[in-house]
């Protein structure tokens, strides 16, 4: 049984080609890259790293998500997820009605322990369950901060957007995703809170980043470190300045420049030894922990394969990291591992995202992409291998 599904990544750019009348050599210049490289691509032996998928969307002008073919309907459908997305997308519509009069919003402690609830949930990975809360917490949150704002509710409410945030940006919902941090943004500006102002740069120029416009990624970051310098000296201050300087990290690396990432780094390291371990500070997951797996995404992104795998195998993850966090970097690894042909190491961690957080995984893009690499040569993987495949829905 063949594993690898018929509308891969590689099948998708080359039908977008076709589609433009766009031969291979054409295309490859579009992009800047061989046309041996994307005749491999679009045969699916050769997974298009981001910085391919980004070079190939740009060039025949459209989204990443329609290169990458999120989000993925048929499994959202199975898995009953697709139905939670539209409740999110009508709670973050009603941001500026005011006070809905037939809500009556419990105490702010008791929100605000939701609230909370709701980060925890998604970086245990449990995004179903986190879904299924937000849009009641959203419109809760939304009445009490117009019927009495204070800087703690419009915080609070926030929150509830970044998460959904995260749950839209984990199920592959660029758009959605896009409208849950125009609603950071405008509760940030409402609580004068300079941590928020630059976490919101963050998150927009991660969405930059996956489209390939690095310039205007770079851009966000610097504005963000200039805004987040306004907030109070504190550990906040600095957990929200180190984890910017990781994101501009890895935007540095997808546009291959190393000397950028490598500075990036050195600074998110000297900032987290002071930090230390800050997981639970917005629950960013900053720290030395944090900064050596943007090292190993950053060697990736770079083309060092060999040595993103051999550090990436060096790393300690504490017990106590969020599992989403852990199951991103096991993807990661994955795709370094399977680059160098480590093909049973590169599975292993296949396994280890999925077991870590299982619904991040099938729908992590990265996941995907290593295991269509992985599918040509899977003879030499055991049994399970193709078990993997069904349960992606590949």
């Amino acid at each position: 049984m063949h594993a690898l599904p018929h509308d891969h990544t590689g099948a998708r750019i080359r039908r977008l080609r076709r589609e433009r009348s766009l031969t291979q050599s054409a295309l490859a210049d579009l992009m800047g890259v061989s046309e041996s490289l994307l005749k491999k691509v679009e045969q699916g032996t050769r997974p298009p790293s981001p910085h391919v998928i980004a070079c190939a969307a740009r060039a025949m002008r459209v989204q990443v998500a329609t290169v990458i073919g999120q989000p993925y309907v048929d499994e959202l459908r199975t898995d009953r997820l697709d139905v939670l997305i539209r409740p999110i997308r009508e709670a973050l519509d009603v941001y500026d009605l005011g006070a809905d009069p037939e809500i009556t919003p419990r105490p702010v402690a008791l929100l605000s322990a939701d609230a909370e609830g709701l980060l925890i949930a998604v970086r245990a990975g449990e995004i179903r369950q986190a879904a299924t809360q937000l849009p009641g917490l959203i419109q809760e949150v939304t009445t009490a901060a117009h019927a009495a704002p204070s800087d703690e509710l419009w915080r609070l409410l926030a929150s509830t957007y970044r998460s959904a945030y995260d749950v839209a940006s984990k199920l592959g919902y660029a758009d959605l995703s896009a409208i849950a941090l125009a609603r950071l943004e405008w509760a940030a500006e409402r609580a004068s809170s300079a941590a928020l102002g630059g976490m919101y740069r963050y998150f927009r120029a991660l969405t930059y980043m996956r489209e390939g416009q690095y310039r205007t990624g770079q851009r966000l970051t610097a504005l963000g470190l200039s805004i987040v310098e306004q907030a109070d000296v504190g550990r906040e201050r600095d957990v929200v300045t180190g984890q910017l300087h990781l994101g501009a990290a890895v935007m540095a690396g997808r546009s291959h420049d190393g000397d950028a990432a490598e500075g990036h780094l050195t600074e998110a390291g000297r900032i987290a030894q002071a930090t230390g371990e800050a997981a639970t500070v917005h629950y960013l997951a900053f720290g030395p922990t944090n900064v050596e797996v943007h090292r190993v995404s950053v060697l990736a992104e770079l083309d060092e394969y060999g040595q993103a795998a051999q550090r990436g195998r060096t790393v300690v993850i504490p017990r106590e990291w969020p599992a989403s966090r852990r199951s991103h970097h096991y993807a990661e690894l994955a795709r370094a591992q399977m680059w160098t042909n480590d093909l049973e190491g590169s599975f292993a961690n296949l396994l280890r995202a999925r077991k870590a957080a299982p619904q991040q995984a099938r729908y992590h893009q990265t996941v995907r992409e290593t295991y269509a690499g992985l599918e040509a040569a899977h003879r030499l993987l055991p049994d399970s291998f193709l078990s993997y495949g069904t349960w992606l829905g590949a």
